[in-house]
């Protein structure tokens, strides 16, 4: 009999793809969104629709799956803080009691590495960094409060890891490539300082097959039970040279244009002080927490993951021409019914 997995976030950038590698392994899947997606119910994927804040709908999908893969989260840098606490750390709690309630013995949570992230410098940084003591926006903060839960909720009868992938890009990408073509259009894509601060993004289907791999490793007592992993591509490169080669992939012209970092936060502390005042909704143009991930150096020690999940992450020069040759129509464009996604 095959082995059941629930993804959360099923219709996601991650998400969807964590449902694919699944699938081409020979697991059944079910996948638990706001909506119902054709990309997945194509494929032979059970959808379950409804929201992380809703305990009885998360247990209907959690029953009688032998993993569950949490990634669905409310996304993005600006906005109220009950919303982001409602999924983020309430819709966490909820596929807890879930798992336990339905005797799930692993979860694998999708974190990010914001959840230590406190606007300077991560330079090959392991898993023992702290949580800072503020957080710079109510994503970080709030998905640093649901590691908490997780790694907490470890223990002889539900095993849990907490994965930290750091910004995913790929084909199908709804998240960061779409927001720099929205500045681009805007005139007002630059480079924050002066562009040779180091990231190490990770790859979206080696990410997705490091999560699967996590969810096979783990089980009460197993090394990864409990653990934290950093996730990148092991490559670090110049937030300058990572950008534009994305651009170029694309067809797009390179990003040029540089602010200083001083000059940046200013202005982003400016913009969102108007905006709490006036009691504007929409993101603003520039917000501290985008100014600090654009112009800090960010990368890790990712031995952790290498040593307990067998990770081995594809050069970033073979996911770049994949990036170029293979355009990956994404589950978001196939929906088939279901209101608006606020957490995929």
């Amino acid at each position: 009999m095959r082995s059941l997995a629930l993804v959360t976030g099923g219709g996601g950038f991650l998400g969807s793809r964590i449902v694919s590698t699944l699938l081409d392994e020979g697991w059944a899947v079910r996948s638990f969104s706001s909506r119902t997606y054709l990309e997945l119910t194509s494929r032979g994927v059970s959808c379950y629709t409804g929201d992380l804040r809703d305990l009885t709908a998360v247990g209907e999908a959690v029953r009688g799956c032998d993993v569950v893969f949490h990634a669905g989260a409310k996304l993005g840098i600006w906005g109220d803080y009950a919303g982001y606490h409602g999924v983020n750390v309430g819709g966490t709690a909820n596929v807890i009691q879930a798992c336990r309630a339905n005797g799930v013995r692993r979860l694998v949570f999708t974190s990010s590495p914001n959840a230590v992230f406190n606007g300077r410098d991560l330079r090959n940084v392991n898993e023992n960094i702290p949580y800072p003591k503020k957080h710079l926006n109510h994503y970080a903060s709030t998905k640093a409060q649901a590691e908490q839960l997780v790694l907490a909720a470890n223990g002889p009868e539900l095993a849990t890891a907490v994965l930290r992938p750091h910004i995913i890009w790929g084909p199908g990408d709804n998240q960061f490539l779409p927001r720099l073509k929205k500045h681009l259009r805007a005139r007002r894509m630059m480079l924050i300082g002066d562009g040779e601060n180091l990231v190490d993004p990770v790859f979206v289907d080696t990410a997705a097959r490091v999560h699967v791999e996590a969810g096979k490793r783990l089980f009460p007592g197993s090394p990864v039970a409990g653990q934290v992993y950093f996730i990148s591509q092991g490559d670090p490169r110049p937030m300058r040279q990572f950008l534009n080669e994305l651009m170029q992939a694309e067809g797009l012209a390179p990003v040029e244009s540089t602010m200083p970092f001083p000059a940046a936060y200013a202005a982003a502390w400016l913009f969102e002080a108007v905006y709490r005042a006036f009691g504007v909704n929409s993101e603003p143009p520039l917000t501290r927490f985008a100014a600090c991930m654009m112009a800090r150096t960010s990368y890790f020690d990712i031995s952790a993951a290498r040593r307990d999940l067998g990770y081995h992450p594809e050069p970033f020069a073979e996911c770049l021409r994949r990036l170029r040759d293979r355009a990956v129509p994404t589950a978001q464009s196939r929906i088939v019914e279901g209101r608006e996604n606020t957490y995929d």
